[in-house]
């Protein structure tokens, strides 16, 4: 029977959003990058990446139960940003951490070559709100 049911895993990532949208906190979501992920890979560190997903780091934000995606902004250019959920490792809160590590799971299609080029004139990482480095990535609303 448990064959059959949904996986847990896409249901508890849009249950931890809402609980940050409902309570004031920053959704953010730690990735496991792979080749079936779609992200900016000037910003991947050791293979992970992290985003701010509230809804004023991010657009058109749509959490399937299969994967996750949604615009935002990366050093000033907007670019679309593809997840699967088997690849989530975290979901959480920024202000108190609180949140759910998942188990990461391989992808069918981790194999293909479907991860964006980092453009050649853009920094290896952008720059801190505070002007000190940071080992984190981050998203700043530019409007």
């Amino acid at each position: 029977m448990d064959a059959q049911l949904p996986a847990l895993k896409p249901y508890l990532a849009r249950a931890l959003y809402e609980w940050c949208a409902d309570n004031g906190l920053t959704p953010y979501m730690s990735v496991a990058v792979d080749a079936s992920c779609r992200v900016p890979q000037g910003f991947v560190r050791d293979g992970q990446i992290v985003f701010n997903i509230g809804p004023e780091a991010t657009d058109r934000l749509q959490m399937q139960n299969d994967f996750i995606t949604f615009r935002a902004r990366f050093n000033g250019v907007a670019q679309e940003v593809w997840v699967p959920v088997a690849r989530v490792a975290a979901l959480y809160a920024r202000e108190n951490g609180q949140g759910m590590a998942f188990e990461v799971t391989a992808t069918e299609d981790a194999g293909a070559a479907n991860t964006m080029e980092k453009p050649e004139d853009s920094p290896e990482s952008p720059p801190p709100p505070s002007g000190k480095r940071s080992e984190r990535p981050w998203l700043r609303r530019v409007k």
